[in-house]
């Protein structure tokens, strides 16, 4: 697809991950029925694909601890397409017998994160892939599967990571049997310039199986990023209510692209992305109940949505 022809459609999809990529970097424990409500207004505010979860040991990230609990009551929802974060076999295992209807596998293009945050190498994943696939297949489960490329845009442990690198493992991924790839700028090394001929190249490659753009907001150009990668036919994104999140190789950093100004964006723009923003922005205020302790990141919610200009005396400098 050109960037043309997506200017044409002016469609776009965002996927909530604040539920899994933002809590998890977040010391505060949301309880399962706070998670569900968030679920309900999410919902309610025309949101159809929400990350919700990771299927890893309680011990290692007691904010999702009750990953199944909040899966199924995203499953009790008509038209919403639920995923979790798998990061090896077992966990493919637990959300398959929980009914997960997407999975996430998470890669990291650079070697030294790969290492440190999944105590693998890329191509280990790979393989991991491969074998998630084949239960994938025999349990008859129609469950997709997504290869997560992350640090596709350098690495704060390892420095520049190459596209050709990049390239290789969103390949390798598909032909081990994920059904489709996304690309994250997992610590905010990336530029509209780098996104636009990464995704490019990576179109050229894959077409549409590459789906979703993952950006974070560390350096202040996510959505300069979403709207590059937007470009170049991108029409799927990943951001998090409050810009919450983050990666714990970014220390300090700012988190994900914020989910109420990124569907403003598209709004402004005349993409449609089915989402109502004063909702979202009504849900980022409960949030703040939610996570009292924690610092919730964007823009919109302090200056508000453009109104009808109105008559007035006041002079502007």
């Amino acid at each position: 697809m050109t960037a043309t022809s997506t200017l044409a459609t002016r469609r776009a999809s965002i996927r909530e991950v604040g539920l899994r990529d933002g809590l998890q970097s977040l010391a505060s424990i949301v309880s399962t029925a706070d998670k569900c409500a968030w679920i309900d207004a999410a919902y309610d505010a025309g949101m159809r694909e929400m990350e919700v979860g990771s299927m890893v040991p309680a011990h290692l990230l007691p904010q999702l601890a009750d990953t199944e609990a909040v899966l199924a009551h995203a499953c009790s929802k008509p038209g919403l397409l639920a995923s979790v974060l798998v990061p090896n076999l077992k966990g493919a295992e637990r959300a398959l017998a929980a009914g997960a209807q997407s999975m996430v596998v998470p890669l990291s293009a650079s070697h030294a994160h790969s290492l440190a945050n999944l105590r693998k190498t890329p191509d280990d994943v790979v393989a991991e892939v491969a074998r998630i696939r084949a239960v994938r297949d025999a349990a008859g489960s129609r469950a997709h599967i997504e290869g997560g490329v992350g640090t596709a845009f350098g690495c704060t442990l390892q420095g520049d990571v190459a596209e050709s690198e990049v390239l290789r493992l969103m390949q390798a991924l598909l032909d081990a049997g994920a059904d489709h790839v996304s690309l994250a700028d997992t610590v905010g090394y990336a530029d509209p310039d780098s996104v636009r001929r990464l995704f490019e190249k990576a179109r050229k490659l894959v077409g549409d199986r590459l789906r979703t753009a993952h950006f974070h907001d560390t350096r202040g150009m996510g959505l300069a990023n979403a709207y590059a990668a937007w470009q170049t036919g991108i029409t799927h994104f990943d951001a998090c209510l409050g810009g919450i999140g983050g990666c714990p190789h970014a220390p300090g950093a700012s988190g994900n692209v914020t989910t109420e100004d990124l569907a403003y964006m598209l709004q402004r723009m005349g993409i449609d992305s089915g989402l109502d923003v004063p909702a979202l922005l009504q849900l980022r205020q409960r949030m703040h109940a939610w996570l009292p302790n924690e610092r919730l990141h964007g823009s919109l919610w302090q200056a508000g949505v453009i109104a009808a200009p109105q008559a007035s005396t006041a002079i502007c400098p």
